[in-house]
């Protein structure tokens, strides 16, 4: 099979790796910003009154979350609008895209303990079962769990027994490897397609992503898996893929050149690309730390301050993740 169809069964088929509930963070296989700190769907949030307050998004919006695991992110973001805006819970409307129904009831689960009654969550199995007037989108390592093809010198991979093969020609691929000045790495399918189902699911909308990657595609392999907080090439001879297909997580650096351009091919404009340090920092994440210490004292806020650092800080997630954010109005 394609390299893309065997990374579709090893995440979404139907014992892959994100077809049932697996932990994040300490007990998982890997850290995201949402484990590390409820400050981030806290920061997006404030930016969500923010862009209601300007008149861009509808007081009756809907706040989604594409993709969104345990729910935790989706929940964090309600916390601080009852917190900043209570009376706006009385009017947005909050859904998540999740297409695996195990997920979902887990989902309903989390919110029903969490919120009781005063949430309604809706769920969608896909963005075509959307047709909305205002919407905010809102994913956190979404890019990188798009299927890719691997390219190498003109030849995309196969897979036979979990043996990587390069010999098949694809004249689409290798296009796109050229347009993009690969002569190696990995190529993701599905962006388009995800693009113009976006395009066509809300009549007015912002989708904000985070991930990481660059802005420009780079001609090596950045395909990797994790274990347990610990990160394997996955051409690495320590791997043993056959044990690790459907049981790690598997992913590679975002071209944020090429999501750009998926959406702009949709109609939907870039509105704004940066740095996770830089996005969190202009959305207000040091407002709402210096709200936290005037009303819950030092330690708590230098609890909280901790758990943020890792967000902002260059060497840790600061540089590395990149928010991407589009509009369509």
């Amino acid at each position: 099979m394609r390299f893309s169809e065997y990374m579709n069964e090893w995440l979404y088929g139907e014992d892959g790796y994100y077809a049932s509930y697996r932990p994040i963070g300490k007990k998982g296989d890997f850290y995201t910003a949402v484990s590390t700190s409820k400050f981030f769907g806290g920061t997006i949030a404030k930016h969500i009154i923010a862009r209601i307050d300007e008149g861009f998004l509808r007081s009756d919006s809907l706040i989604c979350e594409i993709g969104a695991h345990h729910g935790y992110l989706l929940a964090d973001i309600i916390e601080f609008i009852h917190t900043l805006r209570p009376q706006l819970l009385q009017t947005l409307r909050f859904g998540i895209v999740e297409r695996f129904e195990n997920l979902r009831i887990a989902q309903k689960s989390y919110f029903e303990e969490s919120f009781g009654n005063a949430v309604s969550l809706e769920h969608y199995s896909d963005l075509s079962q959307l047709n909305e007037q205002s919407t905010f989108f809102i994913a956190n390592e979404i890019f990188d769990a798009f299927a890719c093809e691997l390219f190498y010198k003109g030849k995309i991979a196969r897979v036979e027994n979990h043996e990587i093969l390069f010999d098949i020609d694809d004249p689409k691929i290798a296009e796109l490897a050229e347009k993009y000045k690969q002569d190696r790495g990995e190529i993701a399918l599905g962006y388009e397609s995800f693009a113009s189902a976006m395009q066509q699911s809300s009549k007015r909308f912002e989708f904000m992503s985070f991930d990481y990657g660059e802005l420009n595609g780079r001609s090596d392999f950045s395909i990797r898996v994790y274990q347990t907080h610990q990160t394997f090439p996955l051409f690495d001879e320590v791997l043993n893929r056959s044990e690790a297909f459907g049981k790690s997580d598997i992913t590679y650096d975002v071209n944020f050149t090429h999501v750009k351009d998926a959406f702009a091919e949709a109609g939907i404009e870039c509105a704004a690309y940066a740095t996770q340090l830089v996005a969190l920092i202009e959305m207000g994440i040091l407002d709402l730390l210096a709200m936290l210490k005037e009303h819950a004292g030092d330690e708590i806020y230098t609890q909280e301050l901790e758990k943020v650092k890792i967000l902002i800080t260059p060497a840790l997630m600061g540089e590395r993740f990149k928010m991407i954010r589009f509009v369509k109005e």
